[in-house]
C-alpha cells in the first residue's frame, strides 16, 4: 500500500470512529434523557392521579417499552445492515431517533389530553428503542471494521464512549434548565432538552454522510457473499451466540440501569437528596467513562476480551453491597463516590464488550447477530431493572434486596461469558492478545 492510500485509509478511519461517536452519542442522549425525565418528571406529568410508588412504577414502564422495542430495531436494522451496508442503515436509525425524541418535546401532558398523554407517550419512546435497538450494531462494526485487528477491542470501544458522552450531555441538559426554570421546570422547562434533539440531528447527518462503507463490508459485498436473509440465518446458525451475547450483559446492562436512573428515584425519595446535587454526581462518573471506556477496551486488546470482562462481573457482584451502603449514609462525599465507583466498575465490562460480542459473528452476519444479542438483553436486563428494584423497595423498604438482584444478574453473565465465542470464525480473530500471536 503507497503513502497516499495509507493517509488515506487513515482519514477515512478518524472519519468512521467519529461518525459512530457521534452517532452514538447523540442515540444516547435521546434514550438517557428519557430514563432521566422518567425518574424525575413524567410520573406527576402523565399518571398524576396514581399514587407515589405506582406512579413511578408506571413511568418506568414506559421506559421499559423503549428496551423492549430494541431487540426489534436490531431485527430490522441488523436485516438491512447486513444487506445494503452499515452506512445508510446507520442514517435511518438516527432519523428515526431523532423525530420520536424531538415529538417527546411538544408532546401535551395528561391534565390536557388525558389518558392519549401516556399512550402517545408510550409510542413515541417505543420509536426511541427501535431507533437505538439499531444503532448499536452498525456504528460499532463501522468503527471496529476500519480499525485493525490487533486494536479490536478499543476500536470498538469508541463507538461505546457514546454512552458516557450521552449521559453527560442529557443529565447536563437536564440539571441546567433546572436551574435556569427553577419552578418552571415541572410546566416547560423539561421540554427544552428534548426539542435540542433537532440541532443534534442535524449535526449527526452530516457527519455520517460523509462516512465511507467500512472496507469488511465492502469485502464481503464485492465477492457477492451478502446473505439474502441474514436474520433468519443468523438465528437459524448462531443461536447459541445470541443467546450467550445476551446474558453476557445481564452483570452490566442491569446495574447501569440502577447506577444512572433509579439512582436517582432512589435518592430523592427515599434518602431525601436534592434532584440537581444527584445528577451532578451522575455527571461527574460520566465524565470519569470518557477514560475509563476506551482503556477497558485497550486494556481487552493487550490481556484478552473475557480477562477484562470477567474482572468486571466480579468487581460489580463484589460492590453491590457497598454501593448502596455509601448512599445509605446520605453524605454526599461518600454518594459521590458510590456513584463514581458504579460506573467504573461498569466500564470495565463496556469497554470490551462491543468486540466482546461482535467478534463471535461472521462479517456477513454480525450486524444481525450482534445487534440481535444486544439488544435482547433489554428485555431482561435493562428495562426490567428499574421496575425490579423500584418493587423491591416498595416491598421491604430496604436496599437489600436489590444488592442481590445485582449479585444474581452477574453469576448468569459469568456462566454466559464462560459460553461465548472465543472470535470470529470468519476473521480468525481470537480473543488472546493479538500482539502476542503475531495474528495481523
Amino acid at each position: 500500500m503507497g503513502t497516499a492510500d495509507t493517509v488515506a485509509g487513515g482519514v477515512h478511519r478518524r472519519r468512521a470512529v467519529i461518525a459512530s461517536t457521534v452517532g452514538t452519542t447523540i442515540e444516547w442522549y435521546d434514550f438517557f434523557l428519557y430514563n432521566t425525565a422518567a425518574s424525575l418528571i413524567f410520573p406527576a406529568l402523565f399518571f398524576p392521579k396514581q399514587a407515589a410508588f405506582t406512579g413511578i412504577l408506571l413511568s418506568f414502564g414506559t421506559q421499559f417499552v423503549g428496551f423492549a422495542a430494541r431487540p426489534v430495531g436490531a431485527a430490522i436494522f441488523g436485516h438491512y445492515g447486513d444487506r445494503i451496508g452499515r452506512k445508510a442503515t446507520l442514517i435511518a436509525t438516527l432519523l428515526v431517533m431523532g423525530i420520536a425524541t424531538t415529538l417527546i418535546g411538544v408532546l401535551p401532558t395528561y391534565h390536557s389530553i388525558g389518558y392519549a398523554a401516556p399512550i402517545l407517550l408510550t409510542l413515541l419512546r417505543i420509536a426511541q428503542g427501535i431507533g437505538v435497538g439499531g444503532e448499536w450494531g452498525g456504528s460499532v462494526l463501522l468503527s471496529m471494521e476500519w480499525g485493525s485487528r490487533r486494536r479490536r477491542g478499543l476500536m470498538a470501544s469508541w463507538p461505546q464512549l457514546g454512552v458516557p458522552l450521552g449521559l453527560i450531555l442529557s443529565t447536563g441538559a437536564v440539571r441546567l434548565m433546572s436551574s435556569w426554570t427553577g419552578d418552571d421546570f415541572d410546566n416547560w422547562g423539561w421540554r427544552v432538552p428534548f426539542l435540542l434533539s433537532i440541532a443534534l440531528i442535524a449535526i449527526g447527518l452530516y457527519v455520517r454522510l460523509r462516512v465511507l462503507e467500512s472496507p469488511e463490508f465492502a469485502e464481503v459485498a464485492k465477492a457477492g457473499a451478502v446473505v439474502k436473509r441474514p436474520l433468519w440465518e443468523v438465528i437459524r446458525t448462531e443461536w447459541p451466540t445470541i443467546i450467550s451475547s445476551a446474558f453476557v450483559r445481564l452483570s452490566e446492562q442491569a446495574p447501569f440501569y440502577l447506577f444512572t436512573s433509579f439512582v436517582l428515584t432512589y435518592g430523592t425519595t427515599q434518602l431525601a437528596q436534592n434532584r440537581n446535587d444527584l445528577l451532578d454526581d451522575v455527571l461527574i462518573a460520566a465524565t470519569v467513562g470518557l477514560i475509563t471506556v476506551p482503556l477497558a477496551g485497550y486494556l481487552s486488546d493487550l490481556l484478552g476480551r473475557r480477562l477484562v470482562y470477567g474482572i468486571g462481573i466480579v468487581a460489580t457482584a463484589v460492590y453491590a453491597f457497598p454501593y448502596f451502603g455509601l448512599l445509605n449514609t446520605k453524605q454526599s462525599g461518600l454518594i459521590l463516590l458510590a456513584i463514581v465507583v458504579s460506573l467504573i466498575v461498569h466500564d470495565l465490562q463496556y469497554g470490551p464488550q462491543a468486540a466482546l460480542i461482535a467478534e463471535g459473528f461472521g462479517t456477513n452476519l454480525r450486524y444481525s447477530g450482534a445487534g440481535l444479542g444486544y439488544q435482547l438483553a433489554s428485555v431482561i436486563a435493562g428495562g426490567p431493572a428499574p421496575l425490579i428494584a423500584t418493587q423491591i423497595l416498595k416491598s421491604t423498604g430496604s436496599s437489600t434486596g436489590i444488592s442481590w438482584y445485582i449479585i444474581i444478574c452477574c453469576v448468569l453473565a459469568l456462566g454466559a461469558l464462560l459460553m461465548i465465542r472465543r472470535g470470529s470464525r470468519a476473521s480468525g480473530v481470537e480473543d488472546a492478545p493479538t500482539a502476542r500471536s503475531g495474528r495481523p
